[in-house]
């Protein structure tokens, strides 16, 4: 058991979990038919629903067979995010369909649909709503038109349901019974306490759009090869994760869950990771899915807008740039693991790379005919020149390091992709600018080649001067910074395969030999990290060794194909799903089919090195 995790009770499995959304918000749903997260009007709000990390009393909403299940099956309807839930009992049958109206307008909602399959089957709905993360309960009130609502200071909810309600003990209870042909409908609707009830929704009229939306949303992919069931519905997680109000993405829609089993690596990820973005934005581009690219670009002038720019590591889904770490004591913590913890003191971090990451997307943008206007112009401008100030700086890196900054190789590889993609932005219209970038990102390849390898071993190391590798480095081929065949980059995978690779995992680094300032050393593997090396075998036309990698990491995935973060040999650890494990698995699978974005950067010679470049030579 883990440490924390309380005596006599079951503990938890984020593979259990499943997820439906709406493009404002997003909720959890466990097998057993409980919605155990849920925040309220948006990702980044505080949660109503907070039993995933803690207990049905910070908030849940129950709704199963009276009597236990003998066969529990669950799906998403087709390719959308409609989740189905079947249930067995001694009694019948019956269905859980579960989803999130898309394009309402006016309120998020959660809509439950039970539908009866066989037999006459008694259920209870047990709903307990607990605002600002489990500590707060409601006012209770009628409306007008036979709903219930329920008031919390800002935050309203609506209940409508096709049985009576009756609250006992601070929670609203149903009991009913389904036969066959019946479908019972339950609708959540949160509202502003302040302003205007909404309207009624028509479930079954919802459950329609809602299921076009997504088939219409995913028909434009451009998915091809073997891999397309998975790619599909990875795509489809991450366009869960896109905020459409103002088209921010976020990592991932959780907050907290363990990356060790009972440990304290507890982090918020309910915010727009410019890395992580960007490199969705990358993989929805590829795909063929535009309009919540645009989207993206819309929010990301209005959230760094300002002179002089400097970028956040991330920033709330409203563009806002801080979101102050605190702990939530009350809360017991997924199987004990605490801290429980909000918000992420990383926004204040200085994170070179997002600088590389941003300039890179919206090069690629541009390339695949997106915008590429004055305003466009002036914004590459400011981050090549913030850039030039700020390169020779160590920073915390791409992992986020609490123990001091560092001259990490990926931070300088991802400053030398900022500089040589703004030297291409202006080719045709600035010659002096585009030289001047170029210039640039020649000093830093020089730089990299000199301090960033140790030349005993003829591999790159994660930070200057220093012994240890990090699995950032299996990026440094996908971005063009060197061919995945030199040797430097051969014996750097090699020894990556040796030290972090284990039991089809890749790990970031060797958390005993890596000092992040965290205190804890065990992790599990990272799983974007094993995709990145499947999109560096496709390149070193080692496919098979690929195709094997990959689906062995698929198959770590729970039985919905949703990843988190991380995973170990007894399961999935860390925020869930991940949008970055997602991507990463929408470009191997592509580089695996031979269409992806890293073979157009090693066929592209103004984006990556040339023959007689120093990528290629300075190893050799």
């Amino acid at each position: 058991m883990a440490d924390g995790a309380r005596a006599g009770v079951s503990e938890k499995r984020i593979a259990d979990y499943a997820l439906i959304g709406d493009g404002e918000t997003a909720a959890l749903v466990h097998r057993s038919g409980a919605i155990e997260w849920l925040c309220l009007p948006h990702f980044d709000s505080p949660a109503c629903f907070a039993a995933l990390l803690g207990t049905e009393e910070n908030g849940c909403w129950r709704l199963a067979p009276n009597e236990a299940a003998t066969a529990c099956r669950r799906r998403y309807r087709g390719d959308t995010l409609v989740l189905e839930s079947e249930f067995e009992t001694p009694q019948g049958t019956i269905a859980v369909i579960d989803f999130m109206p898309t394009l309402r307008g006016e309120a998020p909602d959660v809509v439950r649909i039970i539908e009866g399959r066989g037999g006459k089957v008694a259920l209870t709905s047990k709903l307990k709503l607990r605002f600002d993360y489990g500590q707060l309960n409601p006012l209770v009130r009628p409306c007008d038109d036979g709903r219930i609502q329920a008031i919390s200071g800002p935050n309203g909810v609506l209940l409508d349901f096709a049985v009576p309600i009756e609250v006992e003990d601070r929670c609203f209870v149903s009991r009913f019974e389904v036969e066959e042909g019946q479908r019972l409908h339950f609708v959540l609707t949160s509202f502003d306490s302040y302003a205007q009830v909404p309207k009624r929704i028509d479930p079954e009229l919802a459950l329609h759009q809602t299921c076009d939306f997504w088939n219409d949303w995913v028909a434009d992919a451009k998915v091809e090869g073997p891999y397309a069931p998975q790619v599909k519905r990875s795509l489809i997680t991450l366009g869960a994760l896109v905020h459409r109000p103002t088209g921010a993405m976020v990592a991932a829609p959780t907050s907290s869950l363990p990356e060790t089993p009972g440990g304290s690596r507890n982090w918020d990820y309910r915010f727009c990771w410019l890395r992580d973005s960007t490199f969705m934005l990358l993989a929805l581009l590829r795909a063929g899915i535009r309009k919540d690219a645009e989207g993206w670009f819309n929010w990301l002038r209005k959230a760094i807008g300002s002179e002089p720019i400097d970028l956040r590591p991330f920033y709330r889904i409203d563009g806002a740039r801080r979101a102050t770490e605190w702990e939530a004591d009350w809360l017991a913590g997924f199987n004990g693991a605490k801290p429980v913890r909000f918000g992420n003191g990383a926004a204040a971090q200085l994170q070179l790379d997002i600088y590389g990451e941003v300039i890179d997307t919206l090069y690629a943008a541009s390339r695949q005919g997106m915008d590429h206007d004055a305003d466009s112009d002036e914004l590459v401008r400011l981050l090549a020149d913030k850039l030039c100030e700020l390169w020779e700086k160590p920073d915390a890196g791409m992992w986020e390091g609490r123990g001091g900054n560092h001259q990490y190789v990926y931070s300088k590889v991802m400053c030398w992709v900022g500089f040589s993609r703004a030297s291409q932005w202006f080719r045709e219209r600035d010659e002096e600018r585009c030289g001047r970038y170029q210039a640039l990102a020649d000093s830093v390849r020089r730089e990299v080649l000199e301090k960033g390898i140790d030349r005993e071993r003829g591999i790159f190391t994660a930070a200057y001067g220093e012994p240890e590798m990090d699995a950032a480095l299996l990026r440094l081929p996908l971005v063009g910074f060197i061919d995945a065949n030199e040797p430097a980059m051969q014996a750097t995978v090699a020894a990556i395969e040796q030290e972090l690779l284990h039991d089809g995992l890749v790990w970031r680094y060797r958390p005993e030999k890596f000092e992040d300032g965290i205190g804890e050393s065990q992790e599990g593997a990272f799983l974007a990290a094993g995709f990145w090396l499947v999109s560096v075998y496709a390149l070193q036309d080692r496919c098979d060794e690929g195709r094997a990698l990959f689906e062995s990491l698929c198959d770590r995935a729970n039985d919905l194909g949703l990843l988190a973060e991380e995973a170990d040999a007894n399961g999935l650890l860390g925020n869930f799903p991940q949008g970055l494990s997602h991507l990463a698995l929408v470009v191997a699978a592509m580089n695996l089919s031979g269409y992806g974005p890293t073979h157009e950067r090693q066929k592209d010679g103004r984006a990556t090195s040339s023959p007689s470049s120093p990528a290629r030579s300075a190893t050799s």
